[in-house]
């Protein structure tokens, strides 16, 4: 269709289609928080446009933001090269961005004259500051002009590609010759590269983003921009495509950002796998050309030094990375468009990207990237002024608290205890002192870790029975003290592995030379950070190695245990009194493990609300909101009169809805499913009965939720037992949530096509029956529309287990911290309440998702009833709910509301 232009409070909103109303208004909500520098927590149903109306509402306020900017210099360059302003007039009044600082000379008690003269200096220095910024906004855009009209441009940058990689292969064959032969006996060929360099210093020389100080010319000013952020590498693409479609498709410039497994095109790189040793490696490669690069510095007189030559990365290179930010910039593209126009242009996506940064107005990226203050650094992102958007914002404080968690086994420890040993046996000799002080303290680390766990370094951890056993929670200055290490300076310890590599170096001498120890059967634990890296790449769907109750899938290779312990260690020296330690020991030391818990993510997302202008946290189902008020945004200091709310309705009809709590049975059984009675036969026929008489009016697809794993197995079994699943099956196909990542797609292809069948086919059997588990592969990010999801089902309530340690913590953590008036419920209680819901609110939010959708919600259990747990859910769903106290009425509801939709569809 047509773009059409729509107002909304004034603003006029580019909009691909005739927006539906509530589109208008979130637009224009959206407007008024970026316009005011607010903190918004907007919440917009699935089905109702919510990405193209962030999409249209953020970026015609950009536009609008953009074009009052270039005025407002006009103004101002105008009034600085008028010669008749002799500085007698004021001065048009600067920007807020240019004012000065608190520290500036006026105000001070200066004679006037000082003041005048400081004034115009100030102007003038203003102006300046302008016209070079509107040249550079000039010659950028007469770049990607020339690149847009003149084909020949882009042979002849293929041209000298095609010339470099010539002459790149003639240096590389002319080195291996000069090589050949000429090193020491003492070691095997290749393996100087395992040997550490020589640490010279304490302090932090090296960029964190691995970009070369001469190359700072590459890099402009930072315009205004918006970072979007969420949460799967899917859903990012899925956004790019949006804004592909939109209005403002062609004339914005985006740039999307990943890991460098997503967007590395080097072949020996990315066969690593995992994803920090292709980190580990790209760092390395551009140290190795810094290397090069000052070799001739590092040579003194009179000392013989033995040069070898080392490997460098051929896609990194100024003029290549020039061409590919400025193609970056030409049109929109996904991940997957940028690394095949990496890869044609022979040039690092993943640099490129990021030199494109500064000039784009959209900036697209994952959580962990902006969540990350090490990732934010290392991508080059600026906060300062800048609009940020998070989408699938309802899982946000897990994921921060997630991010900066980290777990190590003992396993791990002993293995890397081991592994660092033997290097040091067989390189020791060749270590400068500061090498060999500081891997003697890495393995007195290790060693006590392995200690306070109450193992042996000395021993396999498979084969240590640990005497005592049990969770221990400490403070991270207890932990160290127990430890024995308080002596030791751990951010020294932290900033000497991140410069030396040894972990990089110990990967390769063990990659070599084979494990010291044999592998554990167990998998490696990853950090947060890590696991949720991983969590964006695509196709990665092995096998779990644990259990389907924790569905953890297998990392495509293991990295070197060293590199995961320096997360820990990270985790320590960043902590502050909000971070714990807990001391798992689970029978062997193999199996037991150290955990550091961040029990308050506002402190790291402190910096972001306070450097950005305005912030915006988006979602389908954002209740219940006080989480968000009160563990993140009050406590990283954000003023209550800054949050800003908005919630949206559905765009389906009222009518198309029907949500029940029923709160008893067909046998008139109470349904109250606690831990103490859920696991109850009565409870547990008494779900049997009420499914069978749901599967006999609900034509299609039915979706049944379980708390957990364990308990959908639990009743699976007895009603096999029972006899129940048979008469179940007579109208429904059974199918159950598979316990690996990569059978999803499978089951719910067959379970599509058996209800596609049965629709058409007619017979007894008129759908299927999915069995799922809340907070598991399909309560979130699966659509259930139309047929596939005619009713879902709610077990029960999803509460966390209260004898979880952390969650303990957490709640304690809360109750002390956190105000509260008498009569308040404990914020912790508060805490329990609001995981479960937001829980059940994903899970019921799968049905509906298009306008003309319609489902029945049936929550089993009489706590829904309650008001406090009613208010928690989102207010679409909320306003429609029917308490039926008895089964009778519930049933005669469902059946008249699916003859009544059945028919009408």
């Amino acid at each position: 269709m047509a773009d059409k232009t729509e107002e909304a409070g004034g603003v006029h909103f580019p909009f691909p289609f005739t927006p539906y109303a509530i589109q208008k208004d979130f637009m224009a909500a959206l407007y008024q928080v970026l316009e005011a520098g607010k903190i918004g927590i907007f919440e917009s149903p699935t089905g109702t446009g919510k990405s193209l109306s962030l999409i249209c509402g953020a970026l015609s306020w950009l536009r609008d933001f953009e074009q009052k900017k270039q005025e407002e210099e006009k103004r101002l360059l105008e009034a600085g090269a008028d010669p008749l302003n002799d500085g007698k007039d004021q001065a048009p009044c600067p920007p807020p961005s240019c004012q000065q600082s608190p520290g500036s000379p006026r105000g001070t008690g200066e004679p006037d004259w000082v003041t005048q003269f400081v004034q115009k200096k100030e102007e003038r220095d203003l102006v300046d500051r302008l016209k070079e910024g509107q040249v550079r906004r000039k010659k950028r855009e007469e770049r990607l002009r020339q690149i847009r009209h003149n084909a020949s441009l882009k042979f002849a940058a293929k041209r000298m590609r095609q010339e470099d990689e010539e002459t790149e292969r003639l240096l590389r064959l002319s080195r291996e010759m000069l090589a050949a032969g000429t090193g020491p006996e003492q070691l095997a060929w290749g393996e100087d590269e395992l040997v550490l360099a020589e640490y010279e210093s304490d302090e932090e020389k090296v960029s964190a983003s691995g970009v070369d100080v001469d190359e700072e010319d590459l890099e402009e000013e930072h315009v205004t921009k918006i970072y979007y952020c969420s949460r799967t590498h899917s859903q990012l693409a899925q956004f790019v495509h949006e804004v592909q479609k939109s209005p403002f498709g062609k004339d914005t410039r985006l740039v999307s950002l990943g890991s460098r497994q997503n967007l590395c095109v080097n072949e020996d790189v990315r066969k690593l796998g995992s994803v920090q040793l292709i980190n580990d490696r790209c760092v390395e490669l551009q140290r190795s050309k810094h290397e090069k690069k000052s070799v001739v510095e590092e040579e003194k007189p009179g000392r013989r030094r033995r040069l070898e030559p080392r490997a460098t990365c051929p896609f990194y290179s100024h003029e290549q990375l020039q061409l590919l930010r400025d193609e970056v910039l030409l049109e929109v593209k996904d991940i997957e468009q940028l690394a095949a126009l990496g890869k044609e242009a022979r040039a690092c996506p993943y640099y490129g990207s990021r030199l494109a940064i500064p000039a784009a107005q959209l900036v697209v990226l994952p959580y962990q990237i902006l969540l990350h203050a090490a990732a934010r650094q290392a991508a080059g992102i600026r906060l300062q002024g800048q609009v940020v958007v998070i989408d699938e914002a309802h899982n946000l404080i897990d994921t921060i608290t997630s991010i900066h968690s980290v777990e190590v086994s003992g396993s791990q420890l002993c293995q890397a205890h081991s592994q660092l040993l033997q290097y040091t046996e067989r390189y020791g000799k060749r270590l400068k002192a500061k090498n060999l002080m500081y891997i003697k303290q890495i393995l007195y680390v290790l060693e006590k870790f392995v200690t306070v766990l109450g193992g042996n370094v000395k021993q396999s951890p498979n084969t240590q029975s640990l005497s005592q056993a049990g969770t221990e929670l400490k403070t991270v200055s207890d932990f160290l003290f127990q430890s024995q290490i308080d002596n030791i300076n751990l951010f020294k310890v932290k900033r000497y592995c991140e410069k030396s590599m040894v972990s990089r170096k110990l990967f390769g001498f063990t990659e070599r030379y084979g494990a010291v120890l044999a592998p554990s059967r167990e998998q490696p634990k990853l950090s947060g950070f890590q696991h949720f890296l991983q969590s964006l790449q695509p196709g990665v769907t092995a096998a779990p190695a644990a259990p389907a109750e924790e569905g953890e899938d297998k990392a495509p290779r293991p990295a070197s245990p060293l590199m995961h312990i320096e997360g820990f260690l990270a985790a320590l020296t960043t902590a502050n009194q909000d971070g714990r330690v807990i001391l798992s020991r689970q029978g062997s030391l193999s199996q037991s493990s150290l955990k550091f818990l961040l029990l308050n993510p506002a402190v790291h997302f402190a910096q972001v609300v306070k450097e950005c202008r305005a912030v915006v946290l988006a979602g389908g189902t954002m209740q219940p909101v006080s989480d968000f008020r009160e563990q993140l945004l009050a406590c990283a200091g954000v003023e209550a009169e800054r949050v800003v709310e908005f919630s949206c309705g559905h765009v389906i009809p009222a009518d198309n809805i029907l949500p029940l709590v029923i709160c008893s049975g067909p046998s008139n059984q109470q349904l109250e499913f606690t831990y103490q009675k859920r696991e109850l036969p009565q409870m547990m026929d008494e779900t049997g009965r009420i499914l069978c008489n749901l599967c006999n009016v609900v034509p299609g697809g039915v979706v049944c939720f379980f708390p957990s794993y364990a308990y959908q197995r639990q009743v699976h079994t007895h009603w096999d037992k029972s006899g129940l699943l048979a008469r179940l099956a007579v109208r429904k196909k059974i199918f159950q949530e598979p316990q690996r990542v990569n059978q999803v797609e499978q089951v719910l292809l067959e379970y599509s096509r058996c209800i596609q069948h049965c629709g058409q086919a007619g017979g007894m059997v008129t759908g299927a029956l999915m069995f799922s588990v809340v907070g598991g592969k399909m309560s979130e990010g699966i659509n259930f529309s139309d047929n596939l999801g005619r009713c879902v089902v709610m077990v029960g309530m999803p509460f966390p287990s209260i004898r979880s340690a952390e969650l303990q913590e957490k709640m304690a953590y809360l109750d002390q911290t956190l105000p509260r008036a008498p009569g308040q419920v404990p914020p912790g209680k508060v805490l329990v309440e609001n995981l479960c819901m937001k829980a059940v609110n994903q899970s019921i939010g799968r049905a509906i998702r298009h306008q003309k959708d319609f489902a029945s919600i049936v929550l089993l259990d009489q706590r829904y009833a309650r008001p406090p747990i009613l208010a928690k859910l989102p207010a679409w769903i909320r306003d429609r709910v029917q308490v039926k106290a008895t089964f009778g009425p519930a049933f005669a509801a469902l059946r008249k509301f699916h003859r009544e939709k059945s028919g009408s569809s």
